[in-house]
């Protein structure tokens, strides 16, 4: 008997991160996606089965959410290829070069042991090219094998950025990159926005800063239903689903190590500091703690290391990925307006982004002179400091890094108050 899928949704978002996956599609990996649960992995799959329909290629999808796969699915390669012929897809008429049939399994962790199904998949049957997506990278790590390896090509999916805010709004927009994060090009002037332009891109990104990115919440229009669906992913997915991940046996304790971090987002991590604060033994907040990064709730960030180490902070700050769900968790409400703490973790959400998480650093000397961000960009290094606004800046840091590193650049992004010279830039500029 068919199993027929019910929840393709009628409207599918385009993400920038589909150009990048798409690339792919004609290879033999197996194209994994990971990310949270509700920032657009469905979605990116339903996309790319659009887009591989309008080139009349097979396609078919499977949603693991419904127990009924997961049983054909554990019961081995061949009782899956049984299925795949019942549902009019027999093998024999692919050739496994240009023409295949392209298969997407939609949280892929639900699977018993997903190495040994998919590695027989890709050894042994040609015609047959998996998409996968996972929700929780360390469920996945768990039972992904070194027998994977190879065969596999991987993407981390986030919340949406604020170029994916304006797409889902359907503002129509053409970024003025200024300065950026680039080096300046002989005679380069940057395009000023007009008046209007940039007072209406302003209250888009504090809509985005209060809201957060993920998708269903930006595309909700009531601010109530907004608090309703970031509080459903809360008790849905981190008071239960990662509770029940970790096998969390004191669920209020938890529940409060999670609401202090959203309210030390952008901080100072202190290990022994949340244990006292929760009752919680140092070891077992160290455990939350990596479970919380690795389900992509959290993630902390490592101090820049340079040729000063001796004067060093080591400490790694805390920021969590999305401004909504990090001001639920901390405020109980959706705030009206945006404070210097919720706005720097929104602009480190986007240099993870646009950059990746491997490229984002922090520095901090003993004698406290500090610096929100540290951007690797290839052999050199891009300081920038956040300030809501640009009046708040003060230059004393900067220039102690750029002379001590002989760095010439750094930037400073903010959102209000008078852009004072070339190294300041908007958000989206970034």
């Amino acid at each position: 008997m068919a199993i027929q899928n019910t929840n393709i949704q009628d409207i599918v978002y385009k993400r920038l991160i589909a150009d990048e996956i798409v690339r792919y599609l004609p290879t033999k990996d197996i194209i994994v996606l990971h990310g949270a649960r509700q920032v657009g992995k469905t979605c990116i799959l339903y996309y790319l089965q659009n887009l591989l329909k309008e080139k009349r290629l097979a396609t078919h999808f499977i949603d693991l959410e419904d127990s009924r796969y997961v049983r054909i699915l554990d019961a081995g390669v061949e009782e899956f290829i049984r299925y795949l012929s019942e549902e009019g897809f027999d093998g024999s008429k692919y050739t496994g070069a240009k023409e295949r049939l392209f298969v997407f399994i939609d949280e892929i962790q639900y699977l018993e042991n997903p190495s040994p199904f998919m590695k027989i998949i890709a050894d042994h049957y040609p015609w047959l090219k998996l998409i996968v997506s996972g929700s929780s990278s360390f469920q996945i790590k768990k039972k992904f094998t070194d027998s994977l390896s190879g065969r596999t090509v991987d993407f981390e999916v986030y919340n949406l950025s604020f170029t994916e805010f304006l797409l889902f709004k359907k503002y129509r927009f053409s970024p003025a990159p200024a300065y950026g994060l680039g080096y300046r090009k002989p005679n380069h002037r940057p395009l000023a926005y007009t008046e209007k332009k940039l007072q209406e891109l302003k209250a888009l990104y504090e809509e985005y800063v209060l809201f957060g990115g993920y998708p269903k919440i930006v595309l909700a229009g009531d601010v109530k239903i907004k608090e309703k669906y970031l509080q459903q992913i809360i008790d849905t997915y981190i008071k239960k689903d990662i509770r029940d991940l970790a096998g969390i046996k004191d669920v209020n304790k938890f529940n409060r190590l999670v609401e202090a971090l959203a309210s030390q987002s952008g901080q100072l991590l202190n290990v022994f500091e949340l244990s006292n604060t929760c009752n919680i033994a140092k070891p077992t907040v160290e455990n939350y703690l990596f479970l919380l990064e690795q389900t992509y709730v959290v993630k902390s960030v490592r101090p820049f290391s340079g040729n000063l180490r001796s004067e060093l902070s080591k400490t790694p700050k805390i920021f969590f990925y999305d401004t909504g769900l990090m001001q639920m968790l901390w405020l109980k409400e959706l705030p009206k307006e945006v404070i210097g703490q919720v706005f720097e973790t929104s602009i480190f959400a986007e240099l993870v982004k646009k950059y990746g998480s491997q490229r984002v650093a922090y520095w901090r000397t003993t004698d406290k002179k500090e610096i929100d961000f540290v951007l690797k960009k290839g052999k050199s290094y891009l300081p920038l400091e956040v300030k809501l606004n640009f009046a708040q800046f003060k230059a004393s840091p900067i220039k102690y890094f750029k002379e001590k590193y002989h760095i010439s650049e750094h930037r400073v992004v903010g959102l209000h108050g008078k852009v004072k010279d070339k190294q300041c830039i908007y958000p989206w500029q970034l």
